[in-house]
């Protein structure tokens, strides 16, 4: 596609295991466009490029955003995409805290379940005479331990990771000075990092698997970045590359090379931004933010307009669960926001156990072969083929970009069906179930487990497959009503043009809340803002939030700056409350700052959310599956149309609504559809 004006051409491209989405902005004319292409999984900055060809040129294109689940697929063990060889050395006798870990169990009565192995094997997690104490005094190595540690495990496929007990008390200048002794006696090393330039905070389990999570993505994401920028500069691309957050906002491709972890899970964050300025929009108090792609389906609460931020999230275990559920995986200590990801995508593989039950995932078909109704050679049945076997989805996808098998389809199916002694129609309406069962989980884990009634939110579905399932999971959580955003199809990709410039540092306080300790802040947080803004080339907007807990307290809980000690100590005893139920009786202990986080935020023109599909026009009919009500005549329709009653089908650009029986859909202000259950 191509939009006027190309020069002033703002373009986001979010990667994903199936599809590569991209959407164009131009700002003169205020025109968005979008486009997908299948995603090359060995080589995915080729879908990128092309992508950007597609929608405005490289040339053409004065800023690029980018979002990649590439981390999050290494720390999977996706082939193709294997780690450096990780050496840890760290302060004598802790060599074995990243794998005692913490007590934390995901399944408590699960007599089989088991921790994920260690990232660092034993062998390569070296001791040094090295240490600070609580009171800055230290403990330094000699050269001579060092270089003989060095030498003997010295590769040029190696990365160094220098993770010492309490290095926050100096802010990481030990750690800086042995590091420098590293590069010294292995300069062909990979990489050399520090713990505390990744986490300068307490809780060294938590900063040491930080830390090492950082060094295996950094050679991946540089080497990503680097062969993207450099086919995309071949092409006249002269712009900016911006790399979207998990956290929600975008930074500069150097934040992103330095520090990666801080970008695991950019494509569902940039999702959850979209789904947020919309709400506020609309005005939804209550909103689950639901995208469901061709890998895995993700969930987030949005309440009023607000995404929930964590500073802790975990990545590579069985689950992906948000901040509740905690030691299926390795701990990331970093802002993300607060989602629960699930092996439920339209790529996902259905299969029968050895027990001849029914099951669904984690395996995906992905894009290489794909479904078997793509016709790729793909030879397992997913969840796509059942849609399409069902009569849920049109014999064409994507603007053209597919034209599916319904042959395969039924091939793989009544394989399937066979096994489970059901006809095909029959197994693939029980996949489709089962889907919607597990994302209904995913659902609760972000809404009942925070407290919230599902059934006071609105749902708002999107992603290529989520408007296919939307109504049929609200059905299955209470839910009423349903929005399908504009452009829902590649609405990450527009989160990514509809979010702000954003980096955050965190600086170790370590002091108790008084007006010296915030004088203190000030200080360091105006320094940190400085650096911060020159980085991002404008006028910045700072915000400090500060992490404070009573002395001993595990988790400090976020509290918002302010220049009375006062204000924040009492909206620290207000959180408090609120989350735990009580307060300490009195005396309370003492009050203590852990961590000031320091964000520097500039905003950038956004898109308004206005959808470009025509009025809906029923073009046919045909026999649809329904969940709900078995196989009905359907009416279909191209476009939004004003107000229809369901059983109907709705053939979008970028993607299929699915309008059950009971069921009202209608054209809302914004171009969004809304589903109402009648």
């Amino acid at each position: 596609m191509q939009s006027g004006g190309v020069e002033a051409l703002r373009v986001a491209i979010d990667v994903g295991g199936t599809f590569t989405d991209g959407v164009a902005y131009d700002p003169a004319s205020g025109r968005v466009t979008s486009v997908k292409v299948l995603t090359r999984v060995s080589r995915p900055w080729v879908s990128v490029v092309e992508a950007v060809e597609r929608l405005a040129g490289v040339s053409g294109t004065r800023v690029l955003i980018h979002a990649t689940t590439l981390g999050t697929n290494m720390l999977l063990g996706q082939v193709g995409l294997e780690p450096p060889n990780i050496v840890l050395i760290t302060s004598k006798g802790f060599r074995d805290i990243v794998e005692i870990g913490r007590q934390a169990r995901p399944e408590p009565y699960n007599m089989f379940f088991t921790k994920p192995r260690p990232l660092v094997p034993r062998y390569n997690r070296l001791e040094v005479d090295a240490r600070l104490y609580p009171d800055g005094s230290f403990t330094e190595p000699s050269v001579d331990e060092v270089e003989r540690l060095v030498t003997r495990t010295c590769s040029p496929n190696t990365v160094y990771v220098v993770a010492l007990i309490h290095c926050y008390v100096d802010e990481g200048r030990l750690e800086n000075r042995i590091a420098s002794l590293v590069k010294r006696f292995c300069p062909e090393a990979l990489d050399v990092l520090t713990s505390c330039s990744v986490d300068p905070s307490p809780g060294e389990y938590e900063r040491f698997s930080t830390a090492i999570v950082n060094a295996m993505l950094r050679p991946l994401f540089r080497g990503y970045l680097e062969r993207l920028l450099s086919s995309l500069r071949q092409r006249g691309f002269t712009g900016k590359l911006l790399v979207m957050q998990s956290s929600g906002g975008v930074a500069p491709i150097e934040a992103a090379l330095e520090k990666p972890v801080l970008f695991i899970e950019s494509g569902p964050a940039a999702g959850v931004v979209a789904a947020s300025t919309l709400a506020k929009l609309r005005g939804d108090e209550y909103v689950v933010s639901f995208d469901m792609g061709g890998t895995t389906a993700k969930a987030a609460l949005v309440i009023r307009g607000e995404p929930y931020i964590t500073e802790y999230f975990e990545v590579g275990g069985k689950f992906h669960a948000g901040r509740l559920v905690r030691g299926s995986g390795y701990p990331v200590r970093a802002p993300h926001v607060d989602l629960v990801e699930v092996s439920a995508g339209g790529g996902t593989i259905a299969w029968v156990d050895a027990g001849g039950a029914l099951r669904v995932g984690p395996l995906s078909a992905g894009a290489e072969p794909g479904p078997a109704c793509y016709g790729k050679g793909g030879l397992e049945p997913t969840v796509t083929d059942a849609h399409f076997l069902l009569g849920r989805l049109p014999p064409v996808l994507a603007n053209g970009l597919l034209t599916l098998d319904a042959s395969a389809a039924m091939r793989v199916y009544e394989a399937l069906g066979k096994k489970l002694g059901l006809d095909a129609y029959d197994a693939a309406a029980e996949v489709l179930r089962l889907v919607n069962v597990e994302m209904a989980r995913a659902i609760r884990l972000v809404t009942i487990e925070r407290g919230v009634d599902p059934s006071l939110a609105t749902l708002y579905a999107f992603g290529g497959a989520g408007p296919l399932h939307a109504a049929e999971l609200a059905e299955e959580l209470g839910i009423s009503r349903v929005v399908i955003p504009p452009y829902a199809g590649v609405f990450s990709a527009l989160g990514l043009l509809l979010s702000e410039f954003r980096l955050s540092t965190r600086i170790h306080v370590g002091k108790v809340l008084d007006e010296k300790t915030l004088r203190i802040i000030e200080g360091r947080a105006s320094i940190v803002a400085e650096e911060a803004s020159r980085l991002l080339s404008c006028e910045p907007r700072v915000d400090v939030t500060l992490l404070v807990g009573f002395s001993g307290q595990l988790e400090p809980i976020r509290v918002a700056y302010a220049r009375d000690a006062s204000l924040v100590r009492r909206a620290f005893l207000e959180a408090y409350k609120r989350i735990y139920g009580y307060l300490p009786p009195e005396p309370l202990p003492s009050i203590v700052v852990n961590t000031a986080i320091v964000t520097v935020y500039c905003e950038v023109e956004r898109p308004k959310l206005r959808s470009g599909e025509p009025e809906g026009r029923e073009v046919g009919k045909r026999r649809v599956y329904y969940l709900n009500a078995g196989w009905v005549e359907a009416k279909v329709y191209r476009g939004i149309p004003r107000a229809l009653e369901g059983p109907a089908i709705l053939e979008l650009s970028d993607t299929t609504v699915v309008v059950p029986p009971g069921w009202m859909a209608k054209r809302g202000e914004y171009g969004e559809v809304i589903l109402e259950h009648m």
